[in-house]
């Protein structure tokens, strides 16, 4: 049993704080996940076209165990100098990993693709990305928005307007859990174009509409639908998540973590970890609480994994859709 915490958002787990910045004549945008101490963090790649910084780093047979800051951004592979603007803000405030008198600031990060969605992406010989992600970081507070904004703003589904979305909970124990994601999916969110959601049976307190499950499943909503048939490209699609914990765990804690987690990629897009998708998760511990190896991890891989389930869905119900044409409606256009 879990119970939902203060906000209802990644930075219900103290110490951790989040900001946006975005662009909306390019139609894109930066997040920036800000831990105030290092964080053990690891990670899980499912999708078979991912865009990743420092994920090597994170390898179970690397150094490396804590990370200073996470960067999601839009932009393709532009999108990775979002980690360079976050690394230059957080070496401003003297943060990073000690190597003799210099000090490196730790900072993985993901990016997907919203380069086709109607924005302006001429920016000349320089991408915004850098600068994308330095505001973020000097924007990074206990409280941000969900919906088309930072790393979500050109995010789409199959069907409706994607973006960023959040949720948490508290198990028995007291340990929490919170997860972002950037739902840019491949498939849906919804069942077909209907507006109940494949995560349904995980939302709490309506916070994506509660419209709950459809008195029947019928075909059409099972049928397999792809963004970008039938000229489908590998790096068009990529749902972004982090999960952190405030629970204490070791750095192959938390890759089991990470791979429990993504089950709830699975509860919420359909279908999804494709070979058109690049998908990957984070997962993150700030070390505060205790945990039992084996049950305890285990209990909370799965309350980890219906976390991000809520949040994806939650990314698609707070979408705005963009002011260009032909632009994906939002499902609030659709279902109010």
């Amino acid at each position: 049993m879990t119970t939902p915490t203060s906000q209802n958002l990644l930075t219900d787990i103290a110490g951790v704080r989040v900001g946006h910045a975005d662009d909306a004549k390019i139609a894109s945008g930066a997040t920036a996940i800000i831990f105030d101490q290092p964080a053990v963090t690891a990670v899980d790649i499912r999708g078979g076209g991912p865009g990743t910084r420092e994920s090597a780093l994170l390898d179970l047979a690397n150094t490396v165990d804590q990370v200073d800051a996470i960067a999601l951004s839009g932009g393709s592979a532009f999108g990775l100098d979002t980690g360079s603007g976050i690394q230059a803000w957080l070496a401003e405030q003297g943060r990073g990993f000690q190597v003799g008198d210099a000090r490196i600031p730790i900072v993985p990060g993901a990016i997907m693709f919203d380069m086709i969605n109607g924005g302006d992406k001429n920016w000349g010989r320089f991408s915004p990305y850098r600068e994308l992600g330095f505001a973020a970081a000097a924007a990074a507070d206990t409280t941000f928005r969900l919906g088309s904004v930072g790393a979500g703003f050109g995010a789409t589904t199959v069907n409706f307007k994607g973006g960023v979305g959040s949720a948490s909970a508290t198990l028995a124990n007291g340990v929490k859990v919170a997860a972002l994601t950037v739902v840019n999916a491949m498939g849906s969110v919804t069942m077909g174009d209907t507006p109940h959601f494949w995560a349904a049976a995980f939302e709490e307190n309506g916070e994506f509409g509660g419209r709950g499950w459809p008195a029947q499943v019928t075909p059409d909503m099972l049928a397999i639908r792809l963004k970008g048939a039938p000229d489908l490209n590998p790096l068009q699609n990529t749902t972004l998540a982090l999960v952190v914990t405030d629970a204490i765990l070791t750095k192959p804690q938390a890759k089991r973590l990470a791979m429990m987690a993504h089950t709830g990629f699975a509860r919420a897009i359909y279908p999804v970890h494709a070979p058109l998708d690049g998908d990957i998760l984070f997962a993150s511990a700030t070390g505060e609480k205790p945990i039992d190896p084996l049950y305890g991890l285990s209990d909370l891989g799965a309350v980890a994994a219906n976390v991000v389930a809520r949040a994806m869905a939650r990314g698609v119900y707070e979408a705005a859709a963009l002011p260009f044409p032909g632009a994906l409606p939002a499902w609030k256009d659709q279902f109010g």
